[in-house]
């Protein structure tokens, strides 16, 4: 056996994968200390104790604080992937000891929040009120790192051509179409049906760049021979996009579903503009080979019968 076997098998603890993972999230030895709950004397014995065992350098210090060398970032993900696997075995067997199913951790886009994966939960709920649910928003970018670590159980949101990738698997569930709102004040909110060279010249809050909604939607400007608003703040987060639109106020691009949704309770105006554009489906996106627990499953389940009933 190796010394690196030995090291990953053996002499690692708890409390060594715990270190790691807080040095990679806060990169500062004072607020791993807090965070723990130890000195920070403490931190650099540890952290000097795992360096040993490895015989390498897992962190540097520099300027920006303390960072990971390239093997630091390996073991960084061992230590978050083996964290993962122990909460969630530690959850179901919470669960059994209880009578509830257990935990899942989801990683939401926006476009699947209102319209698909709330009713979802409230599914599982009436099923099994004791399923924890924990729910984190964000992009691609941020949400399949931590679906790959074990940190999250599945994804919901658009399944963009862009990240497709062997190890991970993909369900379509069903099409969502894109349109154009602004607040009710807006003086669009009242326009009969608003004009292609009025919107480029407003400002506006856009998906990020990577999204294919984002270039469908430049694609909607250059077929009118208009360049696409300059004046833009680019996001991710539902709520950063609708204090955007209500604030500002800017002109605003989101999944008919969420608008619909949001709209409804007068808090958007869905303006009446034909957008003849192809997307990619909302689906569900979940690592390869990973058996999924039985809240996962359960979850599952639900967001298939909630896109059932959409149709």
């Amino acid at each position: 056996m190796s010394q690196i076997d030995r090291v990953l098998r053996s002499n690692l603890k708890l409390r060594h994968l715990q270190l790691l993972v807080a040095l990679d999230e806060f990169r500062h030895l004072g607020r791993v200390s807090e965070f723990l709950s130890i000195t920070q004397p403490a931190v650099s014995k540890m952290l000097a104790e795992i360096e040993k065992m490895f015989e390498l350098q897992l962190f540097v210090r520099s300027t920006r604080g303390t960072e990971p060398t390239a093997h630091g970032v390996s073991v960084v993900r061992f230590a978050r992937s083996v964290l993962a696997d122990y909460q969630r075995t530690r959850d179901e067997i919470d669960a059994a000891a209880s009578g509830g199913v257990g935990r899942t951790s989801i990683g939401a886009m926006v476009v699947a929040m209102p319209s698909l994966l709330m009713p979802a939960i409230l599914r599982v709920k009436q099923q099994s009120p004791l399923t924890t649910v924990m729910v984190e928003e964000g992009d691609l970018t941020r949400l399949l790192p931590r679906l790959r670590v074990g940190e999250l159980d599945l994804i919901v949101g658009r399944l963009e051509p862009g990240y497709a990738s062997p190890d991970l698997e993909t369900e379509p569930l069903y099409p969502e179409a894109m349109c154009i709102v602004v607040s009710p004040q807006h003086p669009l909110a009242g326009a009969a049906r608003p004009g292609w060279p009025m919107l480029a010249e407003l400002p506006w809050v856009v998906p990020p760049p990577w999204a294919s909604s984002r270039s469908k939607l430049a694609q909607m400007f250059y077929k009118h021979q208009l360049q696409p608003p300059a004046d833009i703040v680019e996001t991710a987060s539902f709520l950063v996009t609708l204090s955007c639109i209500r604030q500002r106020p800017a002109v605003g691009f989101l999944a008919r579903g969420v608008a619909e949704h949001f709209a409804g309770q007068g808090l958007l105006r869905i303006l009446d503009l034909k957008l003849p554009i192809d997307l990619p489906q909302v689906g569900i996106i979940t690592l390869r080979g990973r058996a999924q627990t039985p809240a996962s499953e359960l979850l599952m389940d639900s967001l298939r019968a909630t896109a059932a009933a959409r149709q």
